[in-house]
């Protein structure tokens, strides 16, 4: 059996290390405690032992690399007395299934949750996308994870069958720990190859059940048929792939229109209206008969009241921890300003058509986000953070200004990098793509980190003033209103229709105060009032 071998703790608040020699070369036969490499951290010098007698399999790195802590640093062929010990309940697989694996040469390999995202230590598994036995390929999604950041989508590193799900839909997976076991593909070299990530504690003492009494034929990728090969490699969200299996339609049998011929939403409804796929003879047959069935209906007594309960998980969980996390620490104040947007929204309709030619929607959302750009180059502690300690604050020459998104997950706050650096087209073009990948719940952790002020559209639902918390670490966030068409008074004193929003301010009281965020917000309203005034700034 290959198991990865586990590179351990080598030190308290040690994360790499160097690899500075191996003592053991592939192919050699090792025994338990055996020196297998020497490693350097920060502190010294440290051997790292052999926790199994084997033969070693693949080493993962050159002397020389930095290796990971808790990731694979070389797999081995455990012997098979030595890899009694590799799992901690008994083996109960009977002869029958020793003899198919001894016969196709090929055991369960397990697949390791590797990191999805920066200090994300586990994740909910929202949807199995394979099911024990399905022949899967390489790259092929096989389970989407919600962490506290983002649905992250998991595929696939081998050709093979599934042999075991060590997860139910719900249950809280640990990163660097087994998520599923699968029989390799005899033709797959995916075993030599380390696995994303590994978890320590397999390493020491694995808790996963075994998977060896879980025995499925092996597959060789190169006999399947083209249909097999063609269902495998279709590409589509969970969603679709959920109203397609809700229709009985084989997704492969859909052209997707979308990137890399991904299937979309659209693809699939216009697919069931334009030529309905049959169902099988048996649920045909199920199906007229139920449809033909008069249905009985009881009377059921009314039953009041009620209670439900359910556990606050995934990105719910982590925005109440980051809300109360900011309250708590920051002395938050609001700041509310009318802005009259009637020259910015007719400069807009003359761009439309333009922007539309090259390839992009242009909302009104670009231009707050490269007017607020431009006003912060005059007031760069708009644009700083405060360290938890509340005593040092750091200035980012980068704007890299957030959006909150309303999604069907939760909120999600993405940022656009370097907006300083962005034309209006651009930055129309990164708000468009995160909008769309927000909306599919496809925002990942590089989307979601590093942000450095925040502008909160809550008036696209309703309302016109709100008291927004700051995204922590930040200083600021506004909160824009709804835009109406008011009564004003012109300059002769006459009465007109004016384009109005409200936008309301709220600032960490520690780092600024109201005379900064006023004259920050007269120098963002001068730009947006008097869209052309932009010109002179933008680059």
């Amino acid at each position: 059996m290959v198991t990865e071998f586990i590179l351990p703790d080598v030190g308290e608040g040690i994360v790499e290390c160097e690899i500075v020699e191996w003592l053991v070369k592939e192919g050699d036969v090792i025994a338990e405690d055996q020196p297998v490499a020497d490693v350097q951290t920060d502190k010294a010098l440290i051997q790292i032992p052999s926790k199994y007698n084997g033969t070693v399999h693949k080493l993962h790195y050159a002397e020389g690399e930095v290796a990971k802590v808790h990731a694979p640093l070389f797999s081995m062929v455990v012997e098979e007395d030595a890899a009694d010990g590799v799992t901690t309940a008994p083996v109960t697989e009977n002869k029958a299934d020793n003899t198919a694996a001894a016969a196709t040469g090929n055991a369960p390999v397990e697949f390791i949750l590797p990191d999805i995202g920066e200090g994300v230590v586990e994740c909910e598994l929202v949807e199995w996308l394979v099911k024990e036995g399905d022949v899967i390929a390489e790259d092929q999604p096989v389970a989407d994870v919600q962490t506290d950041k983002a649905l992250v989508q998991i595929p696939s590193m081998y050709n093979g069958v599934v042999a075991k799900l060590h997860y139910k839909e719900g249950d809280i997976a640990k990163v660097h720990a087994p998520l599923f076991s699968i029989l390799v593909d005899g033709d797959s070299d995916a075993v030599a190859a380390p696995a994303p990530v590994a978890s320590a504690a397999q390493a020491s003492a694995p808790a996963v059940a075994p998977v060896a009494a879980v025995v499925a034929p092996q597959v060789d990728s190169s006999k399947l048929s083209d249909e097999e090969r063609r269902r495998i490699r279709t590409l589509a969200s969970p969603a679709v792939r959920r109203i397609a299996r809700e229709n009985d339609l084989d997704i492969a049998s859909v052209a997707g229109t979308g990137k890399q011929g991904r299937v979309l939403k659209e693809d699939v409804v216009n697919y069931l209206s334009g030529a309905p796929v049959a169902a099988p003879a048996a649920a045909a047959t199920t199906s007229a008969t139920s449809t033909t069935a008069t249905p009985v209906t009881t009377a059921q007594p009314m039953v009041a009241g009620g209670t439900r309960t359910e556990s606050i998980t995934g990105i719910k969980a982590a925005m109440a921890r980051q809300m109360m996390a900011s309250v708590q620490n920051i002395p938050h104040f609001t700041y509310a300003e009318e802005i009259d947007m009637s020259a910015l929204v007719a400069m807009r309709q003359r761009l439309k058509p333009e922007f539309e030619r090259m390839g992009t929607k242009l909302s009104m959302m670009p231009f707050f986000i490269k007017a607020l750009s431009l006003s912060l180059l005059d007031f760069e502690i708009l644009n700083a953070q405060v360290n938890e300690a509340g005593d040092t604050l750091t200035y980012f020459a980068d704007h890299n200004i957030g959006m909150a998104v309303d999604t069907p997950k939760g909120l999600f706050v993405p940022n656009i990098k370097q907006v300083q650096n962005k034309s209006l087209f651009e930055i129309s073009e990164a708000v468009n793509e995160l909008a769309t990948l927000g909306r599919a719940g496809r925002l990942g952790p590089d989307h979601l980190k590093g942000g450095t002020i925040t502008i909160s559209n809550i008036g696209a639902i309703g309302g016109t003033v709100t008291t927004p918390i700051i995204n922590r670490p930040e200083v600021a966030i506004v909160g824009l209103g709804r835009l109406q068409t008011l009564p004003r008074f012109d300059a002769s004193g006459q009465v007109v229709a004016k384009q109005i929003l409200n936008a309301s301010w709220s600032g960490d009281h520690r780092v600024i105060d109201g005379g900064i965020i006023a004259r920050f917000c007269n120098q963002w309203k001068l730009y947006l009032e008097n869209p052309e005034m932009m010109l002179a700034r933008l680059r």
